[in-house]
């Protein structure tokens, strides 16, 4: 079945980080030499992937052989406006949270943002189907279908985060391929302009009150979008705090719960953000094989 593309309105951007290295764009998914490796890890490795004849990259993070099953999660997290992965990497560090899973950072493209980044100098993700010949939505399409054959992955655990930028195209990911992942875990992002069709996920949003460029009203706008969708309670119970995160769960009728960390913070991917998405990732799985990617 294809999935069609539905509009992600809003476009946003993290803080300034690391200048991003600009690589050049259906799949080869080639490990490339322990010079381009990102961290000491040993389980780090830089792969390809051919998009639409552009080489795309990611960091990818792989436990033991001997811990791979079936049912090893695979885990996306997508830097913000103007990142790298390098930097979403070494932020969030999914892999030390969760050390049985397969995690990748990708690494974007430069893409114009019209607050920020008018002529398009830095690397970021589209914010709405159809951008760019979908050539995001594209390379998830690639690294799901090479890494999901590759390690004979049964599709049931797949996730998608994201800071800012990476939060709006995890939620645009949801809108286009939702069949594909079991929950997502936006970072400072939004989602906007609700659709009709869209199937029911858990979701996990993380949100600063002083956010200065994703208002904290906008998310809270996203708040009430994710619960309508997933048929969530309008009253929440606690449900975790990590540090100076308070995480709150909202109960869903088709077994997609909402849950919102909120903290007194700006735009920021805060400390103990990756612990509670990955508590919440691993509450999650798709309850039957997921479908392959259709491109």
């Amino acid at each position: 079945m294809k999935l069609i593309g539905i509009v992600l309105v809003c476009a946003c951007w993290a803080p300034p980080t690391p200048s991003a290295t600009q690589p050049p764009n259906r799949t080869t998914g080639t490990p490339s030499t322990a010079s381009d490796t990102a961290s000491d890890t040993a389980n780090v490795s830089k792969r390809e992937w051919t998009v639409d004849g552009v080489v795309r990259t990611a960091l990818v993070c792989l436990p033991p052989a001997a811990n791979r099953t079936a049912e090893t999660p695979l885990v996306f997290c997508w830097h913000g406006h103007g990142g790298t992965a390098v930097h979403s990497h070494a932020t969030a560090a999914f892999e030390r949270a969760w050390p049985e899973a397969i995690v990748v950072y990708p690494q974007g493209l430069k893409t114009a943002s019209p607050l920020v980044d008018p002529e398009g100098k830095k690397s970021g993700w589209q914010t709405a189907a159809g951008n760019n010949g979908d050539r995001d939505i594209k390379l998830y399409d690639a690294m799901v279908d090479s890494l999901r054959t590759e390690y004979k992955l049964d599709g049931r655990h797949t996730y998608s985060t994201g800071h800012s930028n990476g939060g709006f195209f995890s939620y645009l990911l949801w809108q286009t391929r939702g069949a594909t992942l079991a929950a997502i875990g936006p970072v400072a992002a939004a989602y906007l302009k609700p659709t009709a069709d869209i199937k029911p996920l858990p979701v996990i949003h993380v949100a600063g009150k002083d956010d200065p460029l994703v208002k904290f009203s906008w998310q809270e706008r996203t708040f009430v979008n994710v619960r309508a969708a997933d048929a969530c309670t309008s009253e929440g119970k606690p449900w975790a705090t990590e540090g100076g995160l308070t995480a709150t769960l909202y109960e869903s009728s088709k077994s997609a719960p909402l849950v919102t960390v909120i903290h007194e913070g700006g735009h920021e991917f805060p400390k103990g953000a990756t612990a509670l998405i990955t508590r919440f990732f691993k509450e999650h799985a798709q309850p039957a094989v997921a479908e392959p990617v259709r491109k």
